[in-house]
């Protein structure tokens, strides 16, 4: 498929092709929810947790001798039966990660940029080399290109200036071509994209990337 490439100022400046098999295959809704709850499940924090008794404060040396006192045996102060004791069979972090076979999530990435082609929500633009690090200034480069709502901004790790950019501004988010995932696909308006980030979400998905 084609592609109109615009400059900063949304003037088209050129196409550019991009691979069918990334860009303009059918879109399957069943993979983002496959995909976008494994990414929610490993951000959740286990972190329901209780002491065991090697975790609470208290002596480990024996109360008393075993034999000869009439009284029941009895171990470390910190045993579970006694008050400040440590929990026996104690909570521990439960990890709720789990990954989907690459072949799934790729699949799903497909998914996902084929439909932000598909609805006319992908935007090329040549570069996004910013004069200076100005979040007024990007904001106002957003606006031309028709994505001041919500916009996924991707682009070279180096470009340092959009980066500092873009940080502060919530509605915004900038990543990486290989960070690029799913989930935050989905939860933008806009996809912006440099020729060079395009191409390198383009090697990623198809696995020609070096």
């Amino acid at each position: 498929m084609q592609v109109t490439v615009y400059n900063l100022k949304r003037e088209e400046v050129g196409k550019l092709d991009l691979s069918d098999e990334v860009f303009a295959s059918e879109v399957k809704d069943h993979l983002f929810y496959e995909v976008v709850k494994a990414q929610l499940a490993s951000r959740r924090a286990g972190t329901k947790a209780t002491k065991e008794r090697s975790g609470v404060r208290g002596s480990s040396k024996k109360l008393y001798k075993q034999k000869g006192t009439g009284r029941a045996r009895q171990g470390s102060i910190r045993a579970p039966h006694h008050a400040g004791g440590g929990m026996a069979h104690a909570l521990e972090p439960k990890d709720w990660s789990y990954r989907p076979p690459r072949k799934v999530r790729i699949a799903a990435l497909k998914s996902a940029l084929s439909l932000f082609a598909k609805e006319n929500r992908l935007i090329v633009v040549d570069s996004l080399e910013l004069a200076e690090i100005k979040t007024k200034a990007l904001l106002g480069t957003l606006g031309t290109l028709k994505a001041d709502k919500k916009a996924l901004v991707v682009d070279d790790k180096a470009n340092d200036k959009l980066q500092k950019s873009i940080r502060n501004v919530e509605a915004h988010q900038f990543l990486p071509p290989e960070g690029v995932n799913v989930y935050d696909l989905l939860r933008h308006d806009h996809l912006i994209v440099t020729k060079g980030a395009a191409k390198a979400l383009e090697a990623r998905c198809l696995g020609t990337e070096k």
